[in-house]
């Protein structure tokens, strides 16, 4: 059996226990480009799992029956520039055509900035996103929040004051988070993100926004004193090759990138958390949701409820690694979920 073949079973095994799993936990209560990746479970960074409960926001996980989106005005949904996000995207878009929903699906718009600079625009009328990233790209919030909840809650704030609507987080956490190869952590004894300010002229590779954000260098700065760096912008994705031929020290990684698989790269801890908390929530237009109707945001919910930190990983490494096409993954999950 091919690898490809075989990692699609196993995201096809993961969403059935995991489903299961969810129940069984009470969570219930709770246009087109295409490119990169993100997936793994090698370290949490300081993040936790989020609730799903009403703390955050949560109001049904249950899918709407039947087509009760047949007759309602077109939406268009985008999604960022990373194979997470081409995930996602087909997740939500085939959810909402499976319930009569008309949507259009606008890939690979770019970063959070794009994003939402296109929202506010109304070019597209939702997209998803990371409540971390949310506060602190959309919101200009840099406060370090104790829990993932109060994270979720300041963001929800500022998005009704700005005609916006941050649906129910999901269960998994997505963050930004510093690799390198094991050889070389060992012979820096390396552990966790504040040891890299031993290193002198620190070769450090991110995508270029990673330079402004308050997650990116200047967070590094101020809560680890990491000063003395070099710094190489990356597309994302190619992080990994760079890491492969040391033309880079440490990489900016996502922690459910598929690479990260099989303890190839060292996950440096984020005790002092700057890289925040990063599940996910579809952002909204407040006016496109009422125009839907609830089973509109009850079908994203529902969504949302099912994606789970491992799933995101087998999903995200059946595309990047196996090189499965997103819609196919997509869709693979929701029909192992009684979502299509």
């Amino acid at each position: 059996m091919k690898q490809s073949t075989l990692r699609i079973g196993l995201v096809i095994v993961a969403a059935l226990a995991l489903a299961i799993g969810i129940a069984a936990c009470g969570s219930s209560n709770s246009g087109s480009d295409t490119t990169s990746a993100s997936t793994a479970g090698t370290s949490t960074t300081g993040s936790t799992t989020a609730s799903t409960g009403a703390s955050t926001g949560a109001s049904t996980t249950a899918a709407p029956s039947g087509k009760p989106g047949a007759g309602r005005p077109a939406v268009t949904l985008g999604d960022k520039n990373f194979t997470e996000q081409y995930i996602l995207g087909q997740l939500y878009r085939q959810a909402l055509d499976a319930r009569g929903f008309t949507v259009r699906l606008k890939e690979n718009i770019g970063s959070t900035e794009i994003a939402d600079r296109a929202l506010r625009s109304g070019q597209i009328d939702l997209y998803p996103e990371y409540i971390g990233i949310f506060n602190t790209t959309v919101a200009g919030d840099t406060k370090v929040y104790p829990t993932v909840d109060e994270a979720y809650q300041a963001g929800r704030a500022y998005a009704e004051r700005h005609g916006f609507t941050l649906l129910p987080l999901t269960p998994f956490t997505d963050t930004d988070a510093l690799a390198v190869l094991p050889a070389y952590a060992r012979a820096n004894n390396l552990t966790q993100v504040g040891d890299l300010a031993r290193i002198r002229g620190l070769k450090l590779g991110a995508p270029p926004e990673f330079r402004q954000r308050a997650t990116g260098l200047p967070g590094l700065r101020r809560l680890y004193g990491i000063t003395d760096v070099q710094f190489f912008p990356l597309t994302i994705g190619l992080q990994y090759q760079a890491l492969d031929s040391k033309r880079i020290d440490t990489a900016d990684v996502f922690t459910t990138d598929g690479q990260l698989q099989g303890g190839r790269y060292t996950v440096l801890r984020d005790p002092r958390n700057v890289f925040g908390f990063q599940n996910l929530t579809p952002v909204v237009s407040t006016r496109v949701l009422s125009a839907e109707g609830p089973a509109f945001e009850q079908t994203l919910n529902a969504v949302s409820a099912k994606l789970t930190t491992e799933a995101m990983q087998r999903m995200n490494a059946a595309v990047s690694i196996d090189k499965q096409s997103p819609a196919d993954v997509a869709r693979t999950y929701l029909q192992a979920n009684g979502l299509l």
